[in-house]
């Protein structure tokens, strides 16, 4: 029987690993049974794959590809005042926290995998970079991290808590981090 041309197996692959743990957890996450969800032979992930880890490593890669996608679609590239980057990056988290949470628990699993997990390490920090990166167009790199480590923050609570997202809530506390512009009138006179 002839091979079958499937251009979007690896991907389907990764789909069917982010379903698996986003339903069962990593220690649900077997060859076996992401060939199962994929509706591959189980041959099929092991080429593609050959290792649980590579495997982890490419589902939290588009995790993270998911949320960097929401986060530039909500920051312009033209540069933001206070209130409107913390409304921008709070309207971020509500899409992000509104939509399927699983998607949301699944990077977050993934991304805490990194803890025991080494070879998950670099593609969190990955992350880290690139969204600090996108943020520091708007702020000063170290406000940007604070910015993340915040929103990180509220994630989780939200996540661990089963409760809502409060946008307001979200704005205010992203607000208090951002530097004020200094105004024009208060240089100091020579």
């Amino acid at each position: 029987m002839p091979r079958r041309y499937d251009p979007d197996r690896r991907r389907r692959i990764i789909d069917a690993a982010i379903r698996v743990v986003g339903r069962d957890g990593i220690a649900g996450l077997s060859h076996r049974s992401v060939a199962a969800e994929a509706d591959v032979p189980l041959g099929s992930t092991t080429y593609h794959f050959a290792t649980l880890e590579e495997l982890m490593v490419a589902a939290l890669r588009q995790a993270n590809e998911n949320f960097a996608r929401v986060l530039a679609e909500r920051l312009p590239e033209k540069q933001q005042g206070r209130e409107e980057l913390a409304a921008d990056l709070a309207r971020a988290l509500g899409e992000w926290l509104g939509g399927d949470r699983t998607g949301v628990e699944l990077e977050y699993e993934l991304y805490l995998a990194a803890l025991r997990r080494p070879v998950l390490r670099p593609v969190a920090a990955e992350w880290t970079e690139d969204a600090a990166a996108l943020l520091a167009r708007h702020t000063d790199p170290v406000t940007s991290r604070a910015l993340l480590a915040l929103m990180d923050g509220i994630c989780l609570q939200v996540l661990l808590t089963g409760g809502s997202y409060d946008e307001t809530y979200a704005r205010a506390a992203l607000a208090r981090l951002i530097p004020c512009p200094r105004a024009a009138s208060a240089r100091p006179v020579p």
